[in-house]
């Protein structure tokens, strides 16, 4: 036999061992597993307005990212605390989270990468509750597509215990 003839032969016995083992497994009910969603639960808890874009440029880019390997993105974003600055337009004037000069220069743009997230790429935005309420702020106050959590640090808890990936941009 040559070796040209010789590989012919491996090759189809490979293809054939190769269909009955697909079969067999196919029989057995086994299947290929759809690749899982990735899910990831994003902090903000800071003020500061460079490290919230920082995070919504995060966000964007972890999404890019399991898209291009063909995975669903189960993202989400929870405030809290010194978070609540990046909910509202409301100044806050007279809390600990009182909107500085940095946070209302960038707030429309922050805003509308926010916005953007939500409404094109399916995060899933909370508030804290216990923050919202610490001010005296009224819901319609925040923007519309935020929902609202008891408590933020608890959403985080339950969502990681969901298997949810915690991230925390520095």
């Amino acid at each position: 036999m040559n070796r040209r003839t010789l590989l012919k032969n491996i090759g189809k016995t490979f293809l054939l061992g190769s269909l009955a083992t697909t079969s067999t497994l196919m029989s057995l009910g086994a299947h290929a597993a759809p690749n899982p969603a990735a899910k990831v639960v994003y902090h903000v808890d800071f003020k500061d307005p460079t490290r919230y874009s920082a995070t919504l440029t995060s966000i964007n880019n972890i999404i890019n990212y399991y898209e291009s390997e063909f995975m669903e993105a189960d993202v989400h974003l929870v405030f809290v605390g010194f978070g609540l600055r990046f909910t509202t337009d409301d100044p806050l004037k007279g809390t600990p989270y009182e909107a500085d000069q940095e946070l209302l220069t960038r707030q429309a743009e922050l805003k509308g990468r926010l916005d953007a997230l939500i409404k094109t790429r399916d995060v899933k935005v909370h508030l804290c509750d216990k923050t919202r309420e610490e001010v005296n702020l009224p819901q319609s106050a925040v923007y519309p597509s935020i929902q609202f959590t008891a408590s933020g640090v608890a959403k985080i808890a339950i969502l990681q215990s969901q298997g949810y990936a915690y991230l925390k941009v520095q």
